[in-house]
């Protein structure tokens, strides 16, 4: 079974979402969203007078289940279990398409297989679209698996982990792939700029030459560096590539993070049954595939309107002895 997890709207979603600085970390700020919205979710699934939901509006606090099924505050779309349920109510954005820039960043996950990464970039971007009411997106940047910018190493002129190794074939083969979906996308208009995420030198050289669809959009993790090193400006110049840094995990949903999120324990959601032979939930275990995160902001006025993020993952059935 595959599970669809949602934070809704991050900032705007009322008093159970609390706003949370800019400068937070990606991965915290995921797990607190979801945190909260299955919070809130469950609170107004709880049969007034119900005490065993406690609010949670710091998205840390306990969570109380063993009165409530999971199945009162998810539902099952087209063989897949959305967590929380999706609100068939949610608006969208609030004015037209024209006003916003909207951005997503699609992190796909150690655990995803090759041949399934064009599909999950399809699943992310149907989930957006439809989060937003949009038909397009302003920029799509790509996380894959494993990669890291190393500020240190381009500065000593060295490519560290940044070089595409001749022994990692199957891996080009499948960046290769999921890119020509890329540009598929943007053909089509619904990515208007695209572009990828922790490629140094050595690595966007080796890109570059193997793809006629060039990225528009370099995004790297700098971490402690205090300047964006000298050789990947030059070379992102030379390319015409915008380089922007940003704040985020590239590991950002790990299989014990999500465990715990979901799990009978006492921050879970007691959506997985736990080893207590009375605790209901589903039986098995999880294996992250992808998050995306999206940010529309307005902009006439740099405002962030709505932002949020969805991550899937696959329920593992355990094999009977």
């Amino acid at each position: 079974m595959k599970l669809r997890l949602s934070t809704s709207n991050i900032i705007n979603g009322g008093t159970s979402i609390v706003r949370r600085p800019a400068s937070e970390k990606s991965n915290v700020e995921l797990v607190n969203g979801l945190r909260s919205n299955f919070t809130a979710s469950m609170q107004a699934s709880t049969p007034a007078g119900d005490g065993d939901i406690l609010h949670a509006a710091d998205g840390k606090g306990a969570i109380k289940t063993a009165a409530l099924p999971y199945t009162s505050w998810t539902n099952v779309d087209n063989g897949r279990l959305n967590v929380p349920a999706k609100n068939p109510d949610d608006p969208g954005l609030a004015e037209e398409r024209s006003e916003y820039d909207i951005t997503v960043k699609f992190f796909l996950l150690p655990t995803t297989r090759f041949s399934d990464w064009r599909r999950h970039l399809q699943d992310a971007i149907s989930a957006v679209l439809q989060e937003l009411s949009v038909d397009s997106v302003d920029l799509l940047i790509i996380s894959f698996p494993g990669f890291s910018f190393d500020a240190d190493s381009e500065e000593t002129g060295g490519c560290g982990s940044n070089k595409i190794q001749a022994s990692e074939t199957e891996l080009v083969d499948a960046i290769l792939d999921v890119w020509n979906m890329v540009a598929t996308l943007q053909v089509d208009g619904v990515a208007l700029k695209t572009g990828v995420a922790e490629f140094g030198c050595e690595r966007l050289k080796e890109f570059l030459s193997k793809t006629s669809h060039r990225p528009m959009v370099n995004q790297i993790n700098v971490r402690d560096a205090c300047e964006v090193p000298q050789s990947i400006m030059e070379l992102a110049k030379q390319e015409r590539i915008e380089l922007l840094t940003h704040n985020d995990c590239t590991n950002i949903l790990p299989q014990g993070t999500l465990r715990d999120l979901l799990g009978d324990g006492p921050n879970g959601a007691g959506l997985l049954a736990g080893p207590n032979a009375e605790t209901k939930g589903l039986g098995g275990d999880l294996s992250p595939e992808w998050v995306v995160k999206y940010t529309a902001v307005i902009r006439d006025r740099g405002v962030i309107e709505h932002k949020g993020y969805f991550a899937s993952a696959e329920l593992l059935q355990q094999p009977t002895v």
